[in-house]
């Protein structure tokens, strides 16, 4: 039996299906509340799926990340609220085709490209994965292998923060913390303090849970304004018409290969691809005037091009072990757990488990895609419930499945803490991303570090360090110093985010202008998008500020 043939039989256990219908309604209902995100949700079931088998357990959390990216739109089009920050382009247009009746075919469409998106990463994969692997595994050795660890951080470092000296200060406690345990090269211990319980390190679920899901719940808590917003219930027509369709191909195509290119760029996920390939679309429109207010080619390019960053993401995750996005950082955790290094290896070592994760991928797709077609008025429902009932439930299930992973108070009190810590960098607009990454992949870079300076002695410099370690050393450098040259040329007040920086000046005020009632209701919000609005919101009080002194 080949290796497709076996991956593809896995997927016939009951058991698989079963999973996948209960990753089906969590993934639905995360995204539709809004402030709960992805990421929280596979953090989440990790702590529930470790005592499962590996495809069983993957077969969950793919299609909560899957059908995730389908309810968050939900929100977006019926209440201007983005359900994750992925679907943030969404509400540029969808609400207000929802305030001109029309809600159901903005859903419609976005269904439709959502899974037209994520359908075309999954091809992205399956040509590009085996060429890279195949490449990486043939000419990354240690000096490679750690200059690409370098390389991954110092991407999410200069993508995650507008603030290069943050991003840098919290990869480097993401690194710190990766040293904590039992050095692997000299079995020597360090930094444990004489406590058993991080003789093998700072529990990697606990830290996630912790920085993603506790510190958002207690963030809420702290922020929460009563929501006096009624989503809109007159849904109108659902299924657009044939000419309709043809009107969004072009959007579809352009955004759909923008969020394709995004998808590869570790760290770079849904909410900058779909900004871009919302702007990417407007410029190319022939009426690029109707954007932002109510166009049905805004829903799809911001949908297609928010989805296709999936199969990207999954890419560099499984073909080079970096994570794509925190999702796929969840998810390397978990499989590191179970046992699987992903990686250049994988393909050879267990070929039919990336058979079963693209399979578990597009069957996720197309039952999202099928359960979204139905018309959601429950669904506008789950919008009404209180804020209090999911705050108490989250933090039930986030203690319970943190003790499950290794049976230890000590465990809960970890996730705790980083609860703590996440809000103290929430609030420092300090990104958690690169904590993740350096936690996830620091002991790697140190393991290939010490093997490399074991060999250097007995060998010539460049017989050791191939041209390819030296290019990709010298990227992770240019990928931080470039940015930091850049905005210390500007003006404090001028400094922008990845996507403001890559957007026109035009399209930034006009996506703030289209916002704008979202911007001026904090009730809205939630605190996912606050700080944004709140910078925005500023900056466009300065501009005028000069604007008048002119």
């Amino acid at each position: 039996m080949n290796a497709f043939t076996e991956g593809l039989n896995a997927l016939l256990d009951v058991s698989i299906l079963l999973n996948m219908g209960v990753g089906l309604v969590l993934g639905f209902m995360v995204g539709a509340f809004p402030g709960i995100t992805a990421t929280m949700a596979v953090a989440l079931a990790a702590g529930f799926t470790m005592t499962l088998e590996p495809v069983q357990g993957l077969a969950v959390m793919l299609t909560i990340y899957v059908a995730a990216n389908f309810g968050d739109r939900v929100p977006s089009i019926l209440i201007n609220t983005p359900g994750t920050p992925a679907s943030i382009a969404t509400t540029l247009d969808g609400y207000p085709m929802a305030k001109q009746g029309r809600a159901g075919l903005a859903l419609t469409v976005s269904a439709i490209v959502s899974a037209v998106g994520i359908l075309a990463s999954l091809v992205l994969f399956s040509v590009a994965a085996v060429p890279i692997a195949s490449f990486a595994r043939d000419y990354f050795r240690s000096p490679e292998l750690f200059a690409l660890v370098i390389f991954g951080i110092a991407i999410m470092i200069g993508i995650s923060s507008k603030s290069m000296i943050k991003g840098i200060l919290a990869g480097l406690f993401g690194l710190m913390l990766g040293t904590v345990g039992t050095y692997a090269a000299t079995a020597d211990q360090r930094f444990t303090f004489g406590a058993l319980e991080l003789v093998e390190g700072v529990n990697f679920i606990a830290v996630i849970i912790g920085l993603f899901g506790i510190a958002e719940l207690f963030d809420q808590l702290l922020t929460h304004r009563r929501n006096k917003v009624r989503p809109i219930s007159s849904l109108g027509r659902w299924w657009p018409t044939w000419g309709e369709m043809k009107q969004t191909g072009r959007a579809t195509a352009i955004s759909g290969s923008v969020g394709l290119g995004v998808g590869l760029i570790p760290a770079a996920g849904g909410d900058i691809a779909g900004l871009i390939g919302w702007e990417q679309a407007r410029r190319a429109s022939k009426h690029p005037e109707k954007f932002g207010k109510g166009a049905i080619e805004g829903v799809a390019a911001a949908d297609t091009a928010s989805s296709a960053t999936l199969g990207g993401s999954l890419t560099t995750t499984m073909a080079l072990g970096i994570p794509g996005d925190s999702v796929m950082a969840v998810m390397i955790g978990s499989m590191i757990i179970w046992g699987i290094t992903p990686g250049p290896t994988l393909f050879t070592s267990r070929p039919d488990l990336v058979v079963s994760i693209v399979g578990i991928m597009l069957i996720a797709t197309l039952l999202s895609l099928a359960l979204s077609l139905v018309r959601m008025k429950g669904m506008v429902k789950l919008l009404d419930v209180p804020q209090q009932y999911l705050w108490s439930g989250i933090l039930i299930f986030c203690i319970i499945g943190t003790y499950a992973t290794s049976n230890s108070l000590s465990t809960v009190i970890t996730m705790l803490i980083f609860g703590v810590v996440g809000v103290l960098l929430k609030r420092m607009q300090v990104p958690a991303g690169p904590v993740v990454l350096g936690l996830l992949l620091g002991p790697l870079a140190e393991e290939n570090l010490a093997r490399t300076m074991a060999i250097l002695p007995t060998k010539p410099f460049f017989e050791v360090v191939s041209p390819i370690a030296i290019a990709l050393l010298v990227l992770a450098v240019l990928s931080i110093a470039l940015p930091a040259i850049r905005a210390a040329r500007k003006p404090r007040e001028k400094r922008a985010s990845l996507e403001e920086s890559v957007l026109p000046t035009a399209s930034i005020r006009q996506i703030e202008d289209a916002r704008e009632e979202l911007a001026q209701d904090p009730e809205l919000l939630t605190s996912t998008v606050r700080n944004v609005e709140k910078k925005k919101g500023t900056r466009r009080a300065r501009r005028g500020q000069k604007e008048n002194e002119k």
